[in-house]
């Protein structure tokens, strides 16, 4: 086991982060949220969605162009900002189900969510997917119900159906008071004070009165008597029928408080920000394939989890996101990377300050950091300090969509295999050669990653490509029992038109149905068949 290190400030350092993903469906809210997570941190002066001389700004954390077309993040980013002495990171998630794949892998390097769930439309399908993957990993999840100035669903039927189609148990700690075109502010039962909205969104911070006995008849002069006498039935109910918070059961993943506000009208916002830096963990420990990592360890180790090409279209650069799991990452330290058994140092390790990148000197457990890349790294990458160990949970998944992918300018066949082979390794999608004749399949886990892809080839390469279909239902990962034996030599045979290589050279069976896939398992019993490219 390594040593605990006991040096006082790395311990406070590794107290101090806070690193979360957010996470919803689609046009929930999340990006604006995001934005006005980090106008409170002073990370940025004007959040995107502000309507500057009818010009809409993009929002920030939206980087790529393709991005900025839909209107919708297809790419994690990492956005980080101070507030009160904690340093919080963000790891802004893709909504949209085509992109479901980067994050979850995103969810690897979180030690807590917020939920972002839109008031009119309630728990949406993408919502309940995310949530399960938290709840498997028993991270805390705190529930933010957005766009409460708009008519939606009734506040109590909304945490019924948080509770019944994401399976958790809630706790609500703020409380809106009317809603839609009634919509007054908000009860915080967490401060024990009122916030009023005004409905002006160019103010920063709402108006907010201290309120701890909501039996004073003061309250309804603030409101008025008759959204008074409801409030005091809300809570009174609430004191009811939820269980009180409790700290230890939200970081067990046993209890999820809920938050009520408008994320564009920045309203409800603080609220949410003050109570997660309050209660949210820090770093947690990790389990690896050989033992759990604890952050206050003294020997660095972290995994990589994102690889982003390109973020700057003027340099080529591609960029690893890893996540620090233990000791202090610095720079022009060697360190040791697992899967290649060498030892690497970066000059330059970035860091991420709201949309800024800037070069840092150290980082700590909870910190993400942008290595410069060259192609060393592959998303599940370790890096330690010599340790051979590497981090469970970041597979590929067998994706859902598959065509062959044809070259359409013969002159240029040297950038559409470059960026092809780089996109692949940011986990965009899969590459599967064919063994009887070498063509390219790129398999997805949803259809817009081919426009995003042919897109990319297009603008970052200068490569471009066509599409054929290709009618398969499942790629399956291969492994035999006995590579020699005759009944593995005789799958390859029989099977040969759908063997195809992965990109790290593992043999895919590719299947054009679950029945086929039945079929195969039944006859050739010592072929074993998976549907993540990570299995024991």
């Amino acid at each position: 086991m390594q040593t605990i290190y006991n040096n006082m400030s790395f311990l406070k350092e590794i107290q101090r982060r806070r690193t979360f993903g957010i996470i919803s469906h689609p046009d929930a809210g999340k990006t604006t949220l995001t934005e006005k997570l980090l106008l409170f941190g002073g990370a940025i002066q004007e959040a995107g969605a502000v309507k500057n001389n009818k010009i809409k700004k993009g929002a920030t954390s939206d980087f790529m162009e393709i991005e900025r077309q839909r209107g919708i993040s297809v790419s994690t980013s990492v956005l980080a900002f101070n507030y009160q002495d904690k340093k919080i990171n963000i790891l802004d998630t893709p909504g949209h189900k085509d992109f479901a794949e980067d994050t979850f892998r995103t969810l690897t390097a979180v030690d807590s969510v917020i939920v972002v769930i839109d008031v009119a439309k309630g728990v949406e399908e993408q919502t309940e997917k995310l949530v399960s993957v938290c709840r498997m990993r028993k991270i805390p999840i705190i529930v933010f119900i957005n766009k409460m100035d708009r008519e939606g669903k009734d506040a109590f039927d909304l945490m019924d159906e948080v509770e019944q189609k994401l399976g958790l148990t809630v706790t609500p700690l703020s409380f809106p008071i009317g809603m839609g075109y009634d919509f007054q502010g908000i009860y915080n039962l967490w401060e024990q004070n009122i916030n009023l909205f005004s409905g002006d969104n160019r103010k920063n911070i709402e108006e907010t009165i201290a309120f701890s006995d909501v039996q004073n008849p003061e309250l309804e002069k603030i409101i008025g008597q008759k959204p008074a006498d409801t409030l005091r039935e809300e809570l009174e109910l609430i004191d009811e029928v939820y269980p009180k918070f409790d700290r230890q059961d939200y970081l067990d993943g046993k209890l999820q408080p809920v938050f009520f506000g408008s994320a564009l009208n920045n309203f409800g916002v603080r609220e949410l920000l003050d109570c997660f830096v309050a209660i949210a963990p820090s770093p947690r420990p990790k389990e690896s394939e050989t033992r759990l990592v604890d952050p206050t360890e003294e020997k660095m180790s972290g995994f990589v989890f994102k690889i982003h090409a390109n973020m700057d279209p003027k340099h080529r650069d591609r960029l690893a996101f890893i996540k620090i799991v233990s000791g202090t990452f610095e720079r022009n330290k060697p360190y040791y990377h697992v899967r290649l058994k060498k030892n690497l140092k970066f000059s330059s390790p970035n860091a991420f300050f709201a949309e800024k990148k800037e070069i840092v000197d150290i980082s700590y457990p909870g910190d993400i950091v942008g290595l410069h890349d060259t192609g060393n790294f592959k998303i599940g990458d370790t890096l330690t300090e010599g340790e051979i160990m590497s981090f469970k949970g970041i597979p590929s998944f067998s994706p859902e969509h598959f065509r062959y992918i044809n070259n359409a300018d013969p002159l240029k066949a040297k950038q559409l295999d470059k960026g092809v082979d780089q996109l692949m390794d940011e986990g965009v999608a899969q590459l599967f050669t064919l063994e009887m004749n070498n063509r390219k399949i790129i398999g997805t886990v949803g259809a817009l990653q081919y426009e995003v892809i042919q897109y990319r080839l297009e603008h970052e390469y200068g490569a471009k490509c066509t599409y054929e279909n290709f009618p398969v239902h499942k790629a399956c990962w291969v492994k035999p029992n006995d590579p020699k034996n005759e009944e593995f030599k005789e799958f390859k045979r029989i099977k040969q038109k759908f063997l195809a290589k992965d990109k790290y050279g593992q043999l895919v069976f590719l299947a054009d149905s679950d029945f086929t896939i039945q079929m195969t398992q039944n006859k050739y019993p010592s072929v074993k068949l998976f549907f993540t490219s990570e299995f024991e």
